[in-house]
């Protein structure tokens, strides 16, 4: 493991040497008697403790800390100071120091204290890391949306992201909503403050507004301590309301006020709590029937609505199916340990074809249980869910005429003889009005020539024999 670096600052020699002496073998330590060279070693060098003395000629250790203070990457300091100096080693507190030791030194304390900033240090940097990980996931370039709608909204989404406009996310349920108010946060200047979400269709009513701005022990029943609430975990970053057309009225009141003034008290308190917090708000509600009938407030909606950004459904970017149906292969493949497999031709034109009423949510699934569910080196069509497998989709083509089919009891039949019976019937109806040309007819079924071909093999339609005609086995 990497030794730990720690920077002595003491005008003392003797004071210096004291503590490099007890910190040897703990880690590489560098001594400087002065705050101007302590501020050219802090600037030139990464060190994860200082050691800073008070009392200094030139530049003092307050100014030392607070010029510290604006480094890329500051070191914990600790303050050493002397007894009658207690009251500015409490105000460098204040200021950011870590803690402070005084003079003269009890070896245990002082190894304790610096113990405990090197692992404050340590998980700064931890923390520094995951989101500079969290925050590449959600770079532009790693979104995908290469299809045209998806373009215009990232397009969008990287003017928006770096101002504190509110903003209000509209779409379908699954559209990945959340995915885009994590770019807009992450691509801000907010990205190293916390983003902080919360669904208020999933928090009861009673319940909702405590959750957001947080109670005083005593407030309600159960209210056994103090709680902070999302606003104020929020201060500095952004909050993600989604589904914000589920929020009672009496909620959006106090929403309101926050939004107005910055400003707002936790339930059952009176300390007025400033906080500077981004909103990002998101829906699959109809906001303007909201409006019409008095269950969204027109003033809340004015006040989220400064830059709208409408997600299109899945059935609108197409393009984009590949690329998601492979990013989850790969996602859920290392998330269940199951051995990675592609989807065949004709799976991936079927799901190509599927109009995807739960959108990017509902794909996930998809491709989820497909890889749970099969055996085959291949993800077939068979291992789809039914209402992807058996979809007979439209494309706008002309529409057939259904064939009637023969009177019969339910107990001539089971359901899938039925729709294998009609897809059997309208396949024989479009192979004859295409005259037998079978990218015709499959596109006036609004499928792809593979999967006709699929359905043909499967129902026992032969291929076009020599006057023209179809040879039909088994049926």
């Amino acid at each position: 493991m990497e030794n730990k670096r720690i920077l002595i600052v003491d005008d003392e020699p003797s004071v210096r040497e004291s503590l490099r002496m007890v910190l040897k073998g703990r880690a590489d330590t560098t001594a400087v008697g002065d705050g101007q060279a302590a501020l050219r070693e802090m600037e030139s060098g990464h060190y994860d403790v200082a050691l800073l003395d008070i009392i200094m000629p030139g530049i003092d250790g307050l100014e030392v800390l607070e010029r510290a203070q604006s480094l890329d990457e500051p070191p914990q300091i600790i303050m050493l100071t002397a007894t009658k100096t207690v009251k500015s080693a409490v105000r460098a507190m204040k200021l950011g120091a870590h803690d402070y030791v005084t003079k003269p030194f009890d070896v245990d304390e002082l190894l304790i204290t610096v113990d405990r900033a090197i692992e404050a240090t340590s998980m700064r940097r931890e923390i520094a890391t995951l989101r500079d990980e969290v925050g590449k996931r959600y770079n532009f370039d790693n979104v995908i949306g290469s299809s045209a709608p998806m373009q215009n909204v990232l397009k969008v989404v990287s003017r928006v992201a770096p101002m504190k406009s509110t903003v209000l996310l509209t779409g379908e349920s699954g559209t990945g909503k959340e995915v885009i108010a994590r770019a807009l946060h992450y691509n801000s200047t907010r990205r190293d403050k916390p983003m902080v979400a919360l669904n208020c269709a999933a928090i009861p009513e009673n319940l909702l507004e405590a959750e957001l701005f947080g109670h005083e022990r005593g407030a309600f029943t159960d209210a056994h301590s103090q709680k902070i609430g999302h606003f104020e975990r929020a201060d500095g970053g952004t909050i993600f309301l989604d589904e914000i057309g589920d929020m009672n009225p009496a909620t959006q009141a106090t929403l309101l006020r926050i939004l107005e003034a910055g400003q707002f008290t936790r339930v059952g308190g009176e300390k007025v709590i400033d906080v500077d917090v981004r909103v990002i708000a998101a829906t699959n509600r109809d906001l303007d029937k909201g409006m019409a009938d008095g269950t969204f407030r027109e003033d809340l909606y004015f006040r989220i609505n400064v830059i709208a950004i409408p997600l299109p459904p899945l059935r609108e970017r197409r393009d984009d199916l590949p690329a998601l149906i492979r990013f989850f292969l790969d996602k859920k493949s290392r998330e269940s340990g199951i051995r990675a497999r592609n989807f065949s031709a004709a799976a991936l034109d079927q799901m190509l074809a599927y109009n995807w009423p739960g959108n990017v949510r509902e794909l996930e699934h998809a491709v989820e249980r497909a890889l749970i569910l099969s055996d085959g080196e291949t993800l077939g069509i068979e291992d789809l869910p039914t209402k992807v497998s058996s979809n007979v989709p439209t494309n706008g083509a002309s529409p057939l005429t259904i064939p009637s089919l023969p009177e019969q009891t339910p107990q001539d039949q089971t359901l899938n003889e039925a729709i294998e019976r009609l897809e059997h019937q309208l396949i024989m109806s479009a192979l004859s009005k295409a005259r037998q040309n079978q990218t015709k007819a499959a596109s006036i079924l609004g499928t792809t020539r593979r999967i006709l071909k699929y359905k043909m093999d499967k129902l026992g339609i032969d291929e076009i024999g020599p006057e023209g005609n179809h040879a039909i086995s088994g049926h």
